[in-house]
């Protein structure tokens, strides 16, 4: 592992204790009250909106771009990236894994993964676009983001000049994913892929304020959705592990700058990570099907296989011998005649007797 990989997973976990310092322990077990009954229902049947219109959106994009993908497959495939990216550190495994699947059936990785990272691409920007227009209409949060990283206003400002030109340089290697985007758009899935990411982007809003409301906030969603946004659009930032770090740290200063007390943010947010590993754990069992079938499979063609090359083994042959012939007869001994005997003589052929002459 490199060392940035290393030091990723202690500077979350630094700062996910530094949280729990400040905000005392309650807040913790307010989070884990989250895990009654009600909540984690409303997570699954949540989950299981959120992961189809993502699967959907897939499925547009991919079929948009020539290759073929069915929604029970897409739908399957989504599950399991997202056990594994909640699961595993880098937090886009899961995406990655799919990705790659997907191009192997198709004939096609390159293609497959541009699939992918234009559908997460979608719903990025429709969550850029959804948070810029909450910053537009309450510019105070500008002031959460500011006293969490300072400067956050002119980082912001530095990375919309910087993405043209960026783009600009980088044009020969995006050649592929812009026809990606025209060919997409030529399908006439445009109007579809966008609702279903707003739709998605909606179910993970409403499984926030579920576990807001798990940990006691009572303010009206309309002062919540706000911090709400701002905390989800941190999680696409590569410094969390499986979205834990700075979404916690957003939600303690947001709740905090608008009065709602910065330990019951921090209680959300870690209820909400608790509530979204719940909606994820049919993607475990969706893995663990797939690792029984393909075990099953293995075994069956290697009985097959053994089975094959006992039949094709040659039939044993004798070893050669040397023929057995019959010989000549053996000649007949003659008997000599008894005394007295009318006559001597040799036995001719047939046992009769040459007489001779007393």
């Amino acid at each position: 592992m490199t060392p940035a990989q290393v030091a990723r997973p202690l500077a979350v976990a630094a700062l996910v204790g530094a949280l729990v310092w400040w905000s005392g322990p309650q807040a913790v077990l307010d989070a884990l009250a989250a895990l009654q009954a009600g909540p984690v229902l409303a997570a699954l049947g949540l989950g299981v909106v959120t992961t189809v219109c993502s699967a959907w959106r897939w499925c547009l994009v991919a079929r948009g771009l020539g290759m073929r993908l069915s929604l029970p497959t897409a739908v399957a495939d989504c599950y399991q990236a997202l056990f594994l990216n909640a699961v595993l550190p880098a937090g886009m495994l899961g995406d990655l894994h799919r990705a790659v699947g997907h191009g192997r059936r198709n004939g096609d990785i390159g293609r497959g993964v541009r699939a992918v990272v234009l559908e997460r691409l979608v719903g990025l920007v429709v969550l850029v676009g959804v948070a810029a227009v909450v910053l537009a209409a309450e510019p105070a949060l500008l002031g959460v983001l500011g006293g969490l990283v300072p400067g956050a206003g002119w980082i912001g400002i530095a990375v919309l000049v910087a993405l043209p030109v960026l783009g600009w340089l980088l044009r020969g290697r995006l050649r592929p994913m812009t026809a990606d985007v025209r060919a997409v758009l030529g399908s006439g899935a445009g109007p579809g892929i966008l609702g279903l990411s707003v739709a998605t982007l909606a179910g993970y809003l409403a499984t926030f304020v579920v576990a807001a409301r798990a940990v006691g906030a009572t303010a009206p969603v309309t002062e919540l959705l706000p911090l709400l946004v701002l905390a989800l659009l941190v999680m696409a930032l590569p410094l969390n592990v499986g979205g834990w770090g700075p979404r916690e740290a957003v939600a303690a200063v947001g709740f905090g700058a608008v009065g709602l007390g910065a330990a019951q943010g921090f209680a959300a947010a870690v209820a909400y990570g608790v509530l979204c590993m719940v909606a994820c754990l049919p993607g475990g069992a969706v893995l663990l099907l797939r690792l029984t079938n393909t075990r099953l499979t293995n075994t069956r063609l290697t009985g097959v296989r053994r089975t094959t090359a006992r039949g094709s083994r040659a039939p044993r042959v004798p070893s050669p011998r040397m023929p057995v012939t019959a010989g000549p007869p053996l000649p007949t001994p003659c008997t000599p005649a008894s005394p007295g005997s009318a006559g001597t003589g040799d036995r001719l052929p047939g046992g009769r007797l040459a007489r001779t002459p007393a």
